[in-house]
């Protein structure tokens, strides 16, 4: 054989040889899991820590910071379809998830502490699973109204009564969003965009429920539509402020309370580890923790009973809602609302 040949094979024997020396080498891949988190990772962190350091799996999180965070992993998960990189998606709304579950892009499952929760608040089939809920309430400067002169409903907002007085997030993303997909399905899109409409020219629009929060707080505005844990925190820092459950009168809607929730995603790269995060997520422990933490998220476990920083659906009239009638109008709430917001 030719010497060039030689040496031609030697180099090549030299390399699979390191090749092969390296696999040896190489340590066995650690089991992960892959989560997106539309759940402020103040809150949310800790509790993949503590799952890693009980089980050994590592818990790799995607978060989004983005005033549209849901909206945004959401999108990141329709555009990775073709090869998902997210096993469990843990959304802090819910019409954004099922979205995903209408474009066939998660699978069922049922997680071990299912029968505990409410059948309002999860998928029959198994496709998603509500908890940590947080309601839409009416945060009052205690300042500027008496007790007795304060708004009851959401529908004050656009009462000319309150000219200029209230105050809303901006409804395209969150759980704004969420809230007018869900009144256009309960109202029907003519009321519901006769809502809004009246809405824009009555109350200040505010870039996200934190600046609605922070806005009654300062006395910019007398009242806001905004969540709980955005409340919490300008009740806890001594904020003149008060919360009003709305529309809890005999034939007004209720409060709505919109879950976190949980999904496994189709197609992810880590189904078995997708299932047994959801089972530590989905659970009274997870729950309690967040309810005590800074953001008070209400429980929907029925097993649980604290006490609560705020109401839920035990000691209130809730909103009693058509998620999926909610999810078939969120494209129509969304284009109206966005040419409303951007032609005007």
């Amino acid at each position: 054989m030719p010497a060039p040949a030689l040496r031609h094979r030697a180099v090549l024997f030299a390399l699979l040889l390191s090749m092969g020396v390296l696999s040896a080498c190489r340590p066995a891949a650690k089991e992960e899991v892959v989560v997106y988190t539309a759940l402020d990772q103040e809150f949310s962190e800790n509790h993949f820590n503590t799952y890693r350091e009980q089980t050994g799996v590592d818990v790799v999180p995607k978060f989004d910071t983005e005033a549209n965070k849901t909206v945004g992993l959401t999108e990141a998960i329709l555009a990775e379809k073709d090869r998902p990189r997210c096993d469990v998606f843990w959304n802090n709304e819910i019409l954004n998830t099922l979205r995903l579950q209408k474009a066939g892009l998660l699978v069922p499952y049922h997680p071990q502490h299912e029968d505990e929760y409410p059948a309002a608040f999860r998928s029959a089939d198994g496709y998603w699973f509500g908890f940590a809920a947080r309601a839409r309430i009416l945060l009052v400067n205690t300042d500027l109204l008496a007790e007795g002169e304060r708004p009851t409903s959401i529908f004050d907002l656009a009462d000319e009564k309150w000219q200029g007085q209230g105050g809303y997030a901006k409804p395209l993303f969150g759980t704004t969003a969420t809230h007018a997909a869900v009144l256009f399905a309960e109202l029907g899109p003519e009321k519901a965009e006769e809502f809004f409409t009246q809405l824009q020219t009555n109350a200040k629009m505010l870039p996200g429920n934190k600046q609605v929060a922070q806005a009654v707080s300062s006395g910019e505005i007398a009242f806001g539509l905004t969540d709980t844990d955005d409340a919490i925190v300008e009740i806890q820092s001594g904020r003149p402020v008060a919360i009003v459950y709305p529309d809890q009168g005999e034939g007004q809607l209720g409060t709505l309370f919109i879950p976190n929730t949980l999904a496994i995603i189709k197609g992810g790269p880590n189904p078995e580890a997708a299932k047994a995060l959801v089972d530590y997520l989905y659970s009274a422990d997870v729950e309690a923790d967040l309810a005590n933490g800074p953001s008070a998220q209400i429980p929907l476990n029925t097993t649980l009973d604290m006490p609560l920083q705020v109401e839920s659906p035990k000691t209130i009239k809730p909103m009693e809602v058509d998620w999926e009638a909610s999810v078939d109008q969120w494209d129509t709430a969304a284009a109206f609302l966005r040419e409303r917001i951007l032609t005007n």
